[in-house]
């Protein structure tokens, strides 16, 4: 089924005009995303027991798993048919192919999360500060941070901004919208990835790269969609990259910057910038992958400048042409990049500019065991482990002469460089996070061992016949073993999502929902006192999925970890501490009016025989875990008066400034 992969675009795919090629690819992403929409709608229609009780979904996600894979099967058979076809053939091969992929991606993560409304991990922990960005860009489109009144936004705003139009448009509040946009979104990088790789290496090869991808995609990088979605799109964009920097192939004395490939060299900066917008750590890896193939092209081609029997003046003008030409490509990718990251960098940066204060903001501070360690997917003991040491075999093999193995093994590069600086950061007390790199380490690694099983099938059906069936066979039970293995791997994260209250007050598992029950009322009773929408108040709570579930503004954020910088997160920790001193109501009238933010309109407490308690949370870095949380407890007595409104709601206290 599959063989070695050639090093050009299928011949047919040389032909299509660039606008041609556009339309099919944007025609495999909004393709993607309607077979995920209409396959989440029908999923959607039927009471379906819940995950962590039953094995039903379990079944039937393997079930679609094994339909999709057969469509997939579908369209490498009639493209090995007829590998030249042209038109309505390669058209439909295409089609068939993307909507395999994307129905793969919709079944493997709907399918479990069928009875729930909340995405893998649900609202805890990491999640809750996800969804709240995403709430809080589905109330506006206006760029602004998840939390924190006023300020623009510090973590990357692009997959969220999208979801919020999406959300928009699905009339959907933004807790909910988080799933399918989630699946919607990964589905269409999905087909968009395959349909690339189908249009370099062939649809019989690019269908079985694009399936190994994202199954290690969906295994390891699904609860953060915005990875995930970088993840399907960098591995099929690293040639790309490496063809917009080396231009058409040909000796070095043959390059000239009238050569370039602008288009791939914008795509490429497009790309780069696309990171920088969803996932700023990918971003760097791209860019680092990307500066490390230009100086080994420079290496590469440098002897050749060198000839005795020509002037010294040639030799040298020959050098400065051929790093000339190739900092050009690079610096031209830089600059795209950078226009498009400032689409949701430059509030931020603009803000910086102007001196805004800021502190406490420690985004860099988590070290977890695994972060400590060099990741070696391919010694692992699984499927994936196995194909990944296939590749990691296949690129060190064809390094030199392939381009794939160029472009996969750079970037390889990268990943460990990325991740022992992080290492080496730990000294001044930083990371750069590098131990989430290993998902996209993984999907390199997979891609490269199914050419890595393309050259050993070419090699034993040269010497022992044609063994294309069993190969193919075994293939998509291998396909198969894997696929169905994958909620296994997230089961995790899937008993999270039924087993968080999500925003309807009720538990996808039917027990017993948690205190979240009460937040309807508390919101209703926060309208009723307050008379603003959710988007003008102010809310200090230590409950931060309220603030994931309704847009409103938060005096104080999660941890410092998630805090924007400009927020100044250990100034307003000291304030609310001070705060908590209080002893009547004019002292905290008094401290409220002073505070140099926009002060809490609204504090959501608990109760407890000590006062209203609100814990807080402290970074401890370089410990782990990383955060150290603690409560504060407020006098009861500081909110006896006419400027406050106290009510008791279950276990919540809810004071409102009048």
């Amino acid at each position: 089924m599959t063989t070695e992969a050639t090093e050009s675009p299928a011949p047919t795919a040389k032909a299509l005009p660039t606008a041609l090629t556009a339309l099919r690819l944007g025609a495999a992403v909004l393709g993607g995303a309607a077979v995920a929409w209409i396959g989440l709608a029908a999923i959607s229609t039927v009471d379906w027991p819940a995950y962590n009780s039953s094995n039903v979904l379990r079944a039937l996600t393997t079930v679609g798993q094994v339909g999709a894979i057969a469509v997939l099967l579908v369209a490498v058979l009639l493209y090995r048919r007829r590998p030249d076809s042209t038109g309505l053939g390669r058209l439909l091969v295409d089609a068939l192919a993307a909507i395999g992929m994307a129905g793969l991606v919709t079944v493997t993560l709907g399918m479990p999360l069928a009875a729930t409304r909340l995405y893998l991990f649900g609202l805890s922990v990491d999640q809750q500060f996800r969804v709240e960005y995403l709430t809080r860009l589905t109330s506006s489109p206006q760029l602004q941070d998840m939390t924190y009144h006023g300020l623009p936004p510090f973590y990357p705003a692009g997959w969220f901004w999208l979801g919020g139009r999406f959300a928009n448009l699905a009339g959907l509040p933004g807790w909910e919208a988080y799933k399918p946009w989630a699946v919607i979104s990964i589905a269409a990088a999905a087909a968009l990835a395959t349909v690339l790789w189908n249009r370099m290496i062939g649809a019989d090869r690019g269908i079985a790269v694009s399936l190994a991808v994202t199954v290690t995609v969906l295994s390891y990088a699904a609860p953060e969609p915005y990875a995930a979605v970088l993840i399907l799109l960098g591995v099929a964009l690293l040639p790309t990259m490496l063809h917009a920097l080396r231009g058409p192939k040909g000796p070095p004395d043959t390059v000239r910057l009238s050569s370039t490939p602008w288009l791939a060299t914008i795509v490429a900066g497009a790309f780069l910038g696309m990171c920088a917008t969803f996932y700023t750590l990918y971003a760097g890896v791209f860019a680092t992958t990307a500066a490390l193939l230009a100086l080994w092209l420079v290496v590469t081609g440098w002897p050749a400048t060198t000839n005795a029997a020509v002037p010294g003046s040639v030799v040298r003008r020959n050098r400065g042409r051929l790093l000339g030409v190739y900092a050009v490509r690079l610096a031209t990718m830089a600059l795209v990049a950078i226009a498009v990251a400032l689409l949701t960098w430059g509030p931020y940066l603009v803000a910086r500019a102007q001196h805004r204060p800021a502190s406490g903001g420690t985004y860099e501070h988590y070290l977890p065991e695994w972060g400590a360690q060099l990741p070696f997917p391919m010694l692992g003991p699984t499927i994936l482990g196995v194909l990944a040491l296939i590749g990691f075999i296949w690129i060190g093999w064809r390094f030199r002469d392939r381009t794939l193995a160029l472009a996969f093994g750079t970037a390889v590069l990268a990943i460990y460089l990325v991740t022992l600086g992080s290492m080496a950061m730990t000294a001044t007390g930083s990371t750069l996070l590098a131990f989430r790199l290993e998902p996209i380490l993984t999907a390199i690694l997979a891609a490269a061992g199914v050419l890595g099983v393309g050259a050993l099938a070419s090699w034993l059906v040269g010497r022992l016949g044609d063994l294309r069936f069993l190969i193919g066979t075994v293939a998509a039970i291998v396909a198969v073993a894997t696929a169905q293995h994958i909620p296994s791997m997230l089961a995790g994260d899937i008993n999270i999502a039924y087993s968080d209250t999500d925003g309807t007050g009720v538990r996808a598992d039917k027990r017993p929902a948690g205190a979240q029950a009460y937040y309807p009322a508390v919101r209703a009773a926060i309208a009723e006192q307050t008379g603003r929408p959710d988007t003008d108040v102010v809310v200090l709570t230590a409950d931060f999925d309220f603030l994931s579930i309704y847009p409103y503004w938060g005096f104080q954020g999660l941890t410092s970890h998630y805090a924007n910088p400009l927020a100044e997160f250990d100034k307003r920790t000291t304030a609310i501490e001070q705060w908590a001193t209080a002893m009547t109501p004019q002292e905290m009238i008094a401290h409220l009016d002073a505070s140099p933010w926009r002060a809490p309109d609204v504090f959501l407490f608990r109760y407890s025989p000590d006062g209203y308690t609100l814990k807080l949370a402290r970074d401890v870095y370089p410990n782990d875990p990383n955060v150290k949380r603690y409560t504060v407890a407020f006098n009861r007595a500081a909110f006896d008066g006419p400027p406050f409104t106290v009510t008791e709601i279950g276990p919540f206290i809810l004071v409102v400034r009048r």
